[in-house]
């Protein structure tokens, strides 16, 4: 028995033909789904790519527990499992989270593994001169923005693009092991994560006239960008989305050139979407994981039960993939798992599960039973007790500061630790869900989730169920507390919080004017507000609309962030009018001067 994935990062399910897109030009996804099962309701759990990472090894929900890290000492971790019960597990990635202090625990479980360096800012060439940077939409710069400007000019063609070296090194192993026996091959591409970044065919897919500035790396806020702008960033996301379908493609041609069919399972799996304008929004995190970031594309093959070009509704996670693989080697699932094998689903669409949880640390705790989706947030503004536990105390890039630990506490084991006790800290989130409030949908009347409902009863089951899968992830009783949910007994009336909270979401989530509405000229709310307070009367006009904006403490992220940008981050608090006001002024000073 041999098996292998090919595991995209970003991957939005609503931009591939076999899920009805009918822009994109992806054919080897619409093979793919010829050749296998294509499932309609995968939902991911654990968000975002790490965590996600720790479910595809766990087969458990992390996010209730646990912010962005490593894999944990009483972690079950699928590949070790396969490569202790003699399946050789190899990876080839780009994924450059897997070489950070927060990642660096995963590639070792694998028999053997091998990465390709260079994706989003990966600290890869070592330059101390700036490299050539052009005009970029890109506001919020960190360190990692420069870097990959650096890393691009030693990726001139696709040929030694990250993504094309991780599936050289997949196929690779693949014809060299094709005719031995009980093997794993992980091919992980980061793309299409952003920055976009891909070569001059895959663009030519998507001709449109475009002369401003470059953009192919949103931030993560509400969209300000022109229409055309917009656009622009949707088709560069288009050109690295048909480049892993070329990728995909190699991998589909292996499979026919060495009869791989008969005897290999195939799964095509992602973390998670990315928000590309929908919703008024770019990225992911920032606000809640609305189903373009969670209902996931999801095919399968399994040889052994020989279904091809069907599909599967019942509703499957990221967490089933582990389980899924175990027994398709007959290597015993570990009870802490809580993910289902989907062999029966494959071969009959079996359920596995009556609802899915899915969130991130310290965000909204999400349920969905396929129909209706429920995003329950804290219950007061303090998005308070939040907790970590852990016994690696690492972050993404960094490791917990001695200020993080000094109000450490050690805690009684959870049923999932083997027995081990925990350390425990104070938790901080992206996001503080009291700011949008609980929300509510119904995806039967209501599919893009344009607008939250108010259902008591359809609230009373969902938080009823939300409440079952938290007890059966062992949550810590601060989640209960923050959640506002009972950690024993019934959910009642008194639990909801829909129709208490829904006017912060809907003024939260509302999008921001399209930017053209706004007056031109020398000073608009696109000038970086650096330049406006050179401008003693551009500041002071801004010193009067947006207090606080002009302080010296906040210049320093100030140098390329335009006024329209600075209202489009989540963080920031800035309302439509104050913007409106503050444009028809400047508008008034650029007359002044003409």
């Amino acid at each position: 028995m041999k098996a292998i994935m090919v595991m995209f990062d970003s991957l939005n399910r609503h931009l591939l033909p076999p899920y009805g897109a009918d822009w994109t030009h992806a054919p080897n996804f619409a093979r793919l789904a010829e050749r296998a099962v294509t499932f309609d309701n995968a939902y991911a759990g654990s968000l975002p790519c790490m965590p996600a990472r720790r479910e595809l090894h766990t087969g458990r929900h992390n996010f209730l527990h646990r912010s962005w890290g490593p894999l944990e000492p009483f972690d079950d971790s699928m590949p070790e499992l396969l490569k202790q019960a003699g399946v050789h597990t190899h990876l080839a990635s780009d994924h450059p989270h897997y070489w950070e202090d927060g990642g660096a625990t995963y590639h070792g479980r694998y028999s053997t593994w091998e990465f390709f360096r260079g994706q989003e800012g990966d600290p890869w060439k070592g330059q101390v001169a700036d490299p050539p940077m052009p005009r970029d939409l890109k506001e919020v710069r960190r360190p990692g923005y420069r870097q990959d400007w650096v890393n691009r000019r030693h990726l001139p063609t696709e040929e030694v693009h990250p993504q094309t070296l991780t599936f050289d090194a997949g196929v690779e192993f693949v014809r060299t092991n094709a005719a031995a026996d009980r093997w794993f091959v992980q091919i992980e591409t980061f793309d299409p994560h952003e920055p976009f970044f891909s070569h001059k065919r895959y663009k030519d897919l998507y001709p449109h006239d475009y002369a401003g500035a470059h953009f192919d790396w949103p931030d993560y806020k509400r969209v300000a960008e022109t229409g055309a702008e917009t656009e622009h960033a949707r088709f560069e996301y288009a050109a690295l989305l048909s480049m892993c379908d070329r990728s995909l493609g190699r991998v589909l041609d292996l499979m026919d050139e060495l009869a791989l069919w008969d005897d290999t399972l195939l799964i095509v799996n992602t973390d998670h979407g990315l928000l590309l304008g929908e919703h008024g929004w770019w990225g992911k995190g920032v606000l809640p994981w609305f189903n373009e970031l969670v209902h996931l594309p999801l095919f399968v093959w399994d040889p052994r039960v020989g279904a091809a070009g069907e599909r599967r509704s019942s509703l499957v996670q990221t967490i089933d993939l582990a389980p899924t693989l175990l027994e398709y080697f007959d290597v015993p699932r570990p009870p802490d798992m809580r993910g289902h094998p989907l062999r029966d689903t494959l071969t009959d669409d079996t359920p596995v599960r009556q609802a899915g949880l899915f969130g991130s640390f310290g965000g909204h705790v999400n349920v969905t039973d396929g129909r209706y989706v429920y995003m329950r947030a804290c219950v007061d503004d303090t998005n308070a007790p939040l907790n970590e536990y852990t016994l690696m105390p690492t972050h993404m890039k960094a490791r917990f500061s001695p200020a993080e630990l000094s109000d450490i506490r050690l805690v009684e084991p959870f049923a999932f630790t083997k027995g081990v006790r925990l350390i425990s800290v104070p938790g901080h989130s992206m996001i503080n869900t009291a700011a949008f409030g609980s929300l509510l949908f119904d995806l039967a009347d209501d599919p893009e989730q344009s607008t939250p409902i108010v259902d008591d009863e359809a609230e009373l089951r969902m938080a009823g169920l939300l409440a079952r899968l938290l007890r059966d992830s062992d949550a810590p009783a601060d989640q209960f507390a923050r959640l506002g949910l009972p950690a024993e007994g019934p959910v009642g009336p008194e639990h909801l919080l829909v129709r208490a909270q829904r006017e912060r979401g809907e003024e939260t989530l509302r999008a921001l004017p399209p930017v053209e509405e706004f007056p031109d000229g020398r000073f608009s709310v696109r000038t970086p507000v650096a330049e406006l307070t050179a401008d003693p009367a551009a500041a002071e006009i801004l010193r009067r609309h947006i207090p606080g904006v002009t302080d010296t403490e906040n210049l320093q992220f100030m140098a390329t962030i335009s006024v329209i940008g600075l209202a489009a981050l989540p963080v920031a608090r800035v309302s439509v009018d104050q913007l409106r006001a503050l444009a028809t002024e400047l508008a008034e000073l650029n007359a002044t001067r003409a």
